[in-house]
């Protein structure tokens, strides 16, 4: 746990990209080396793919963007307050961002001063895993024994947990995502005290970066250990209102199919109505599409849980939409393993909605009403349209609108 290098040749191997090497000499020619930083250097230990690549420099924002166009690399003023450079080359991207020091903190945002000192950095981090350095030469800094805990599955501050999260609250639910995606075994002792302690300070953070961060950790492989454990640790209720059906969630993960793994699906087997969805929604900050869906989730679970098949599937599509049944298709699965699952799926594969083969103009045409009455009767021949499984053609329709009125 010093900065004594370690020898890893082949992280350096997995991570670097068409492109890499350009940048980092551009950051030595602004007069000091970049090293790669975080979540890619975690990942490649790991040998899981990579997302982002970041690279940290003692090089100031400024001089890292004029750096970049002098070595013909196009640089974004992505984060410049926090310093933060974002760099395209070879058809790839490089968040460069300058060591940092908080300055001062209030548990959801943190004034920062640049630095040289590469451990100040590094333990400003969250966790030790995530405060990895690897250079050019394919050495890794290890200053908090990260490379240790990342194989062990150990998710652990940095320092004292529960400093790290009054610098930022979020942690709390970064500390239980990263152990569902990373972790093995009981989670850190250390960490989940400071965490159960600190887990009323939640509300104080946004909904959107709530949301992040819940979602996130529902997309894990399996969540429910570490939500459970959430629930213990009264930090569930602090995100969703209530502690969640980890009963059900753990049903839907156990069910093995693909749309089980949508994490706004796994979120909705935690909550038991429609109400508490809307609360939900509300809270995190869900878009309009994502409500949507918790709500249709939820409500059409119990509708579905009881199996519908043929004419009564095929109402509920005409009526809800094929993406709201299907996610309640997925839901009623976890709640009823017996549904017809399979037939669901050849029905939503060949589903086109039906067209009402008649319309106002057509019930005005054949009766002469007008106004409100005309939507009354169009209603009601459309209901029983639905009911005959919409097999009824234009002539019967109209028909049925002259008996409907005694024409």
């Amino acid at each position: 746990m010093s900065e004594t290098p370690t020898p890893a040749p082949e992280l350096l191997e997995r991570i670097r990209r068409p492109g890499s090497d350009r940048v980092l000499d551009a950051l030595e020619a602004a007069g000091a080396e970049g090293r790669f930083v975080g979540g890619c250097v975690r990942d490649a230990l790991l040998e899981r793919p990579l997302s982002d690549i970041d690279i940290a420099t003692p090089v100031k924002p400024e001089a890292v963007a004029q750096s970049l166009a002098a070595a013909g690399i196009k640089a974004i003023p992505t984060g410049l307050k926090h310093g933060t450079i974002t760099a395209l080359a070879d058809g790839n991207t490089f968040e460069i961002t300058t060591l940092r020091l908080d300055v001062e903190t209030d548990g959801r945002h943190a004034k920062v001063a640049f630095t040289d000192d590469w451990r100040a950095d590094a333990s400003r981090r969250d966790f030790t895993m995530n405060a990895l350095l690897l250079d050019r030469r394919g050495y890794v800094v290890d200053f908090f024994g990260g490379l240790a805990d990342a194989r062990a599955g150990r998710v652990r501050f940095i320092g004292e947990a529960a400093q790290r999260i009054a610098e930022d609250v979020l942690r709390i639910l970064r500390f239980f995502r990263f152990h569902a995606h990373y972790g093995r075994g009981a989670l850190d002792a250390a960490g989940l005290a400071a965490c159960t302690r600190l887990a009323d300070r939640i509300p104080g953070l946004s909904g959107e970066r709530v949301c992040v961060e819940t979602l996130k950790l529902l997309a894990a492989p399996d969540p429910v250990p570490v939500w459970r454990a959430m629930a213990e640790a009264g930090v569930a209720r602090q995100v969703i209102g209530r502690d969640g059906s980890t009963d059900r969630l753990a049903a839907l993960v156990a069910t093995g199919v693909e749309p089980a793994r949508d994490p706004l699906l796994r979120l909705a087997s935690l909550l038991d109505a429609a109400e508490q969805a809307e609360a939900v929604a509300e809270r995190l900050r869900l878009s309009n599409r994502q409500c949507e869906r918790l709500l249709a989730a939820v409500r059409q679970r119990d509708q579905l849980a009881a199996g519908p098949v043929g004419p009564d599937f095929r109402r509920l599509l005409y009526t809800h939409g094929r993406q709201a049944v299907a996610d309640a298709a997925v839901a009623a699965l976890a709640a009823n393993p017996a549904v017809p699952w399979a037939t669901w799926q050849e029905e939503l594969a060949g589903w086109q909605p039906p067209k009402l083969p008649i319309g106002g103009h057509d019930v005005h045409t054949v009766t002469g009403v007008e106004g409100p009455e005309v939507g009354r009767l169009l209603k009601a021949m459309e209901a029983w349209w639905i009911e005959g499984d919409f097999q009824a053609d234009r002539e019967a329709c109209l028909n049925k609108i002259k008996e409907l009125t005694g024409k």
